[in-house]
C-alpha cells in the first residue's frame, strides 16, 4: 500500500503543478483583458484547455489509486477520500505528513487559481458592459435626430409652409 500512497503523492504534486500553471496563465489574461489582446487570449485559452485535460486524467488518476488503497484497508470506495486517507494513515507519520503536505499545496494552488479567475471574470463582465455601453452610444448617435439649422428667415411662413400662397382665413 506504500507505494500506492507515494504514487497518490506524486499524482497530487502534478496536480499542484498544472494548477500553477493555470493560474500563472491567469495572471497573464487579466492584463490581455485589459489590453483587449484577442488573439493572445485564444492561445492562452488553448493552453488552458490543454493543461485542464490533462489535469482531468490526473484527477482521474487520483481517484484511481484512491479506490485501490480503499480496496486494501478495506474501506468503502465511494467514501475514500485523500483527508480520510490521512486519518487511517496514523500509524505511519511519515507518510501521513507527506500526504498532508501535498494535499494542502493542491488545495492551496486550486483556491490561488480559483481567485484569479474570479477576478479574471469581473473583468470580463466590466469588458463586456463597456462594450455594451459603446455600442448602445454609437446606435444612439446613428439614430438621433439630425438638428435643423435655422437662421433668421425661418420663421418667415412662407419659408416654413412653403409658397403655396395658401391663407388661413380663405
Amino acid at each position: 500500500m506504500a507505494s500506492l500512497v507515494e504514487e497518490l503523492i506524486n499524482v497530487l504534486a502534478e496536480e499542484e503543478k498544472i494548477y500553477m500553471t493555470l493560474a500563472a496563465n491567469g495572471e497573464k489574461k487579466r492584463q490581455i483583458i485589459i489590453d483587449a489582446d484577442i488573439p493572445e487570449l485564444e492561445r492562452l485559452t488553448d493552453a488552458d484547455q490543454k493543461a485542464s485535460d490533462e489535469l482531468l486524467s490526473k484527477s482521474n488518476k487520483q481517484i484511481s489509486l484512491l479506490t485501490d488503497i480503499a480496496n486494501v484497508l478495506g474501506k468503502s470506495q465511494e467514501q475514500m477520500t485523500v483527508t480520510r486517507l490521512i486519518g487511517y494513515l496514523g500509524a505511519q507519520p511519515d507518510i501521513q505528513a507527506k500526504l498532508t503536505t501535498a494535499r494542502d499545496r493542491l488545495l492551496d494552488a486550486a483556491a490561488q487559481m480559483q481567485k484569479i479567475n474570479e477576478l479574471n471574470s469581473q473583468l470580463l463582465a466590466q469588458a463586456i458592459e463597456l462594450a455594451e455601453f459603446d455600442i448602445t452610444l454609437f446606435k444612439s448617435m446613428r439614430q438621433a435626430p439630425e438638428t435643423a439649422n435655422y437662421d433668421r428667415n425661418a420663421y418667415n411662413t412662407g419659408d416654413i409652409l412653403g409658397s403655396s400662397g395658401f391663407d388661413a382665413k380663405q
